[in-house]
Order: structure tokens, then sequence, then C-alpha cells
């Protein structure tokens, strides 16, 4: 039987490839013989993370592009299909943090936040949605969530709130564009370190939490590999408006 979870032949859009989880996401799919256009602001480090691919036998092109600005995203999403000849799949992975109590937020943090994580989000996909369509060939995107789209913790309302949205944003293309056989689902981490929470996992509220995580510990970037893969790939093609989480129990305790 054919291997159902090859990417080989697909091209996949993965935007806040410069770092972090979009830069394991880029590197893992393009292992798995998809080709990759990283997306994200930082040139030199998806100059970087292109050398990496490219050396280890992967095709990968970078793409400057800043998720939170429509003209950018209708430009670079543009580029992506003129680098590819249609894109297949899109990570939909951008996203920041504004740490901190809810009465010490601003209009700016919330901005800030939902803008990157709830816009973006919603801005990339319809844009390649729109591609996808044009091409008629179908796709897949997956939205990166969190488990913070279902749970509360402290000094992370924007955050939250944001990640919320992408679930219900998820399901509503899911519904929309399956008539065009385009699957939408979500992923959603429980606590991976990145760089946007290694300082938090490092302090003793950090590692009490991690505490907390029935399974123990935090996730390994690699664990993040084999649902990306499903929804991506073939072995997915029933599943569109779905959310899965990846986090060691987490979203369960009742703690």
């Amino acid at each position: 039987m054919d291997n159902i979870f090859d990417l080989t032949g697909k091209s996949i859009l993965v935007t806040g490839a410069s770092s972090g989880l979009g830069r394991h996401f880029a590197v893992s799919l393009a292992k798995a013989g998809a080709a990759i256009v990283g997306a994200a602001r930082r040139e030199d480090a998806l100059a970087a993370l292109v050398a990496e691919i490219g050396a280890a036998g992967g095709k990968a092109y970078a793409l400057k592009m800043d998720v939170t600005d429509m003209g950018s995203v209708r430009d670079g999403v543009a580029e992506a299909v003129r680098l590819t000849g249609g894109l297949d799949g899109l990570v939909n992975n951008a996203g920041v943090n504004a740490r901190g109590p809810l009465l010490e937020q601003t209009e700016a943090n919330w901005d800030k936040v939902m803008n990157a994580n709830l816009k973006g989000v919603f801005a990339v996909g319809t844009e390649v949605a729109r591609a996808m369509v044009a091409r008629g060939k179908g796709g897949s995107i997956v939205n990166i969530a969190s488990l913070l789209s279902f749970r509360q913790t402290q000094n992370t309302t924007p955050y939250a709130v944001s990640k919320a949205g992408v679930v219900q944003l998820t399901q509503q293309m899911a519904l929309e564009l399956a008539e065009y056989g385009i699957r939408v689902n979500a992923v959603a981490p429980g606590y991976f370190e990145t760089d946007l929470n290694r300082a938090f996992l490092a302090s003793e509220a950090g590692i009490r939490l991690t505490n907390r995580i029935p399974m123990g510990r935090t996730g390994n970037y690699d664990e993040l590999t084999g649902p990306m893969l499903l929804l991506l790939s073939d072995a997915g093609s029933y599943i569109t408006g779905s959310t899965i989480s990846v986090d060691g129990g987490h979203r369960v305790n009742s703690f």
C-alpha cells in the first residue's frame, strides 16, 4: 500500500516559518516530500530555513510577508502560487502574545494580538482558499489554535481569546469551503517551548504549570508532526472542521 501520509508533489505555504513551531513544520513537511514556501517578516531567518531544507534534498522558497497587512498577504499568496505553480496546503501558524494581567492590558496589546492571531489567519486562509478555488484541485488548510482556545490561565487574555476565535473560524471555513474540495482543520498545541513562552516555562509559575500536565512534561516538536501529516495528506481526506489537541492531556485535566 502506498504511503498515504506522503506529501510528494504537494506545495505548502507555512506562515511564521522563521522560528519555533513554524520552522519545525516547514522542515518536517519538506522531509515528507512537500515543496515549502516559508513566509515571515525576517528574511535572514527564512534564508537559513531554505538553505537547511535544500541541503537535506528538499525544495523551499522564502517569502517575506506580514500577515497583519492585507496587501502583503495578497501579494505574498500570489507570489507563492507563482513560485510553486499552485498551493495544495497551508499551515496558518504566525502569531504573537502579550502576557500580562487583564487590568494592565492595553488597546495596543489587544490589537497587536488580534491582528496577528485572528485577522492574520482569516486573511491568509481566505486568500489561499481563493487561489485553491481558482485552481480547481481542492487543498488542505491547517490553522494553529492552542490549548488556550478551550481553557483559561492567568495573564493571557488577548492570546486566549484570539485562539478561541481561530477554532470557530476553522469551523466556519470548513463549512463554506467543503464544496470546493478544501478541508480546513486546526491543531491545538499545549505547552511546547517557543520564543513566545520560553521565559514563562522557566519561571516558578511555568514549572508549576508543567507539573499539572497529566503526562508530566511539555511537548516535543516532533510530537506535532504526525497530526500535521494526517491533516495535510491524503490520510486525512475525510477530516474537516476538526481541531486536534496535542497537549499531553492538559485540556481534559480538571485542575
